[in-house]
């Protein structure tokens, strides 16, 4: 057990996290209350869980639900300066007194239809003076003669000390002024945002083949690359951008998510060859279903990728699930999940497909009370 889960915090993933964090901010926002009444939060985690992602995500879900605008502001207080925090002095109009210039991050728009959320990222990197310089932050909102806009949400986060990443022991005084997470990965709320997010098919299809590949942390190698979400993410981004071919970006891939998973990635990409044509399952045509685990996998990886294209074309979906009843119940289940990921409510529209509704019947036990 590591150092802060014997320090009494809650442990939750980056999913239930988003959930929990957002729906409160929802539920103080359109009651009217000051947003203070949510005590600044701090988020720990291994680095490239995906902290930053989730904190975008939080503030696209309060937009959403509240129909306010919301602004981001990402501040990496490694960077900074104490001094930095408070701005830059000059003399007044007379030369009697210091007057502080406030600091870029505090321009912030102050507007009742604005949500602010200013993210002190990489606080635990930050030498403790630094630390002491965010107490007001976190507590008054407010540094020397600034002061945040009472529409700020003020999030933190950083690597723990026993992730052996850059970073110093949180001040008690600072800590105690704060709502604590410690963050996991967990492969199914990774999954829907990277469905949703459009993460490269042979990406999510080996991932899910590997689960144990997402995150491959550990704090006492000394290797500089590893597999961790936001490593994948950018795999995904090169491949989504540059080329889709395993086999030539090898070198890439392996300089990110290190040598071991890039040659299982590389290799088990091979079974794509295998795959029947997926333009054909849709459009309705007899397609056999591949035997093995790992084909079949790359099939629903491939299947997902065409229907989030596809995905306003109701009657080639229709047909997909049509072939799903053909698929292992197991493999068929994982599709119509992440089917649902496609978009917030597309589950609504699956249920409109009358093939969807027997699927249901027959198999929907399967899905845990997905729908």
């Amino acid at each position: 057990m590591n150092e802060l889960k014997q320090k009494n915090i809650p442990v939750i993933s980056v999913g239930a996290m988003v959930e929990q964090l957002s729906g409160s901010y929802e539920t103080i926002i359109n009651s009217g209350l000051p947003i203070k009444t949510m005590p600044s939060v701090m988020l720990w985690g291994p680095p490239g869980i995906g902290k930053s992602q989730a904190i975008r995500q939080i503030g696209e879900r309060i937009e959403k639900k509240t129909g306010k605008k919301v602004n981001f502001t990402d501040v990496r207080l490694l960077l900074f300066n104490p001094i930095d925090l408070r701005g830059i002095p000059t003399a007044n109009a007379d030369k009697t007194l210091a007057v502080w210039l406030r600091p870029q991050i505090f321009q912030m728009d102050a507007s009742e239809d604005v949500v602010n959320i200013l993210f002190l990222d990489e606080i635990s990197a930050a030498p403790q003076s630094v630390q002491a310089a965010a107490y007001q932050i976190t507590l008054t909102r407010t540094v020397g003669e600034h002061r945040l806009p009472d529409n700020c949400i003020v999030i933190a986060a950083g690597n723990r000390i026993t992730d052996r990443s850059v970073a110093y022991k949180m001040p008690k005084a600072l800590a105690n002024r704060l709502l604590h997470f410690e963050v996991e990965g967990n492969f199914d709320s990774w999954k829907e945002w990277a469905v949703k997010t459009g993460i490269n098919e042979k990406v999510i299809g080996f991932l899910s083949f590997k689960r144990d590949y997402l995150l491959s942390f550990d704090a006492a190698s000394e290797d500089l690359a590893f597999p961790t979400p936001r490593s994948w993410e950018m795999v995904s981004n090169l491949m989504n951008g540059v080329s889709d071919d395993p086999e030539k970006m090898y070198p890439l891939i392996a300089g990110l998510v290190g040598i071991g998973a890039a040659v299982e990635f590389r290799t088990w990409t091979g079974v794509y060859k295998d795959l029947p044509k997926i333009e054909d399952i849709f459009d309705g045509k007899e397609v056999p279903v591949p035997k093995s685990t790992d084909t079949l996998y790359a099939l629903i990886s491939s299947m997902l990728a065409y229907a989030r294209e596809h995905k306003s074309e109701m009657d080639r979906i229709m047909n997909s699930i049509r072939y799903a009843f053909k698929m292992p119940p197991d493999f068929s289940t994982v599709l119509m999940k992440d089917y649902m990921y496609i978009e917030e409510g597309y589950d609504k529209k699956l249920v409109a497909i009358p093939e969807f509704m027997k699927w249901l019947e027959t198999r929907g036990s399967l899905l845990n009370g997905s729908v």
